[in-house]
């Protein structure tokens, strides 16, 4: 796509009837077709201007190395000095300093510039009249609408009003021209043509302009940032929870295994840190042994104890800590009773027979219930 450059009229003069020169330009930087344009009729591109040579306000100064901010306050300072009006009714733009420590510095009026952001121009780019013109050695320079300009550089350009070629040839001729009244000490006159072929600087004022719909490009982007931020806060939020439930069933895995180690005669740990708080209260009340305690001995000694009696038990009771054991029909008061009778007394258990079959509990709970019995007796008697 071929780049447009639009030469503007006087910014306080423009309107959409003013008759603009534009040139278009291909991928090389060279000119193939030049026109005057009404303004309003542009075409719907982006666009690149170069002010009229009475808007082009360009000056030239030394400044030191400094940090970037501190240059922009220089920059402010040194175009105080040099404009009539408030600095802060004009927009300041400043190029890099280079190898020599000079910087170049353009100022427009801010209401010059709002007045072109009005018309919705798709504008890449807004440089001084003189940044129009190629870069050669030696220096390019041209009349347009009785002021002189010169371009010795990428960055270094000259705006002047043209007094007489006496003053020209004070101020320094460049070594090449374009279009007419060309000095006679030039080197070479270049084709009209050649007036919007320049490469352009790396600075220029187009960041002042302000165009229609700026403000809302600007709260679009603002949104999408709030966005983009809301998103990334959203999906930090998630990763951290789901960091802290992990390390939350790390815990409560540990938190069961070290419980189960305390209380290995906990079947199931469901909530380790009640279970645990059970069992210690259960120890300080002087229960050396917890209902599910009893269960589990009384179990694995019957178990063991009793190898005879397996296949023929036919239902098993817990109740106030004794082990009922109810035996089918044809197994109960087997002959071979005392053998494993004897194992389980020396096991601490005791064993007394019921209609049903044996009823098996802790040693020091079957002593207690005899003697409760017995002292019920004597009080009958």
């Amino acid at each position: 796509m071929s780049q447009l450059r639009v030469s503007l009229p006087p910014l306080a003069e423009l309107s959409l009837d003013s008759e603009v020169d534009c040139a278009w330009l291909d991928r090389q930087g060279q000119v193939t077709r030049q026109e005057r344009v009404r303004f309003g009729a542009l075409p719907k591109q982006p666009l690149v201007c170069f002010l009229h040579p009475s808007d082009s306000l360009l000056a030239s100064i030394d400044l030191p190395p400094l940090p970037t901010s501190k240059t922009a306050a220089a920059v402010q300072c040194a175009a105080q000095a040099l404009m009539l009006g408030d600095s802060a009714e004009m927009h300041i733009a400043h190029s890099a300093r280079n190898e020599s420590g000079q910087v170049q510095i353009a100022w427009v009026a801010r209401k010059d510039l709002q007045h072109l952001g009005q018309f919705g121009l798709n504008l890449k780019g807004l440089y001084p009249a003189a940044y129009s013109l190629p870069v050669m050695t030696g220096g390019v320079g041209c009349l347009h609408d009785e002021h002189l300009l010169l371009r010795h550089g990428p960055n270094a350009a000259q705006v002047q009003p043209m007094i007489d070629e006496a003053w020209l040839l004070e101020t320094g001729l460049p070594a090449h021209w374009i279009g007419d009244g060309a000095p006679e000490a030039v080197q070479s006159t270049l084709a009209d043509t050649q007036r919007c072929s320049g490469p352009l600087p790396n600075w220029g004022l187009h960041g002042g302009l302000q165009q229609p719909g700026t403000e809302h490009r600007g709260w679009g982007r603002a949104l999408g940032c709030c966005a983009l931020a809301l998103a990334v806060w959203v999906i930090g939020l998630n990763l951290y929870a789901a960091r802290e439930a992990g390390q939350g069933q790390q815990l409560k895995a540990q938190m069961a295994q070290r419980v189960k180690q305390a209380f290995p005669e906990l079947p199931v740990i469901l909530n380790p840190l009640q279970q645990a708080r059970q069992q210690i209260t259960a120890r300080q009340q002087g229960a050396t042994d917890a209902p599910g305690q009893d269960f589990t001995r009384l179990v694995l000694q019957a178990g063991s104890g009793m190898p005879s009696m397996a296949g023929t038990v036919q239902r098993l009771e817990f109740v106030d800590g004794a082990l009922q054991l109810s035996l089918l029909p044809e197994a109960r008061r087997s002959g071979n009773d005392k053998d494993w009778q004897g194992t389980l007394a020396q096991a601490g258990i005791s064993i007394s027979p019921n209609d049903d079959g044996w009823v098996l509990r802790p040693a020091g709970e079957a002593t207690a219930a005899t003697d409760n019995d017995d002292s019920s007796g004597a009080e009958d008697e």
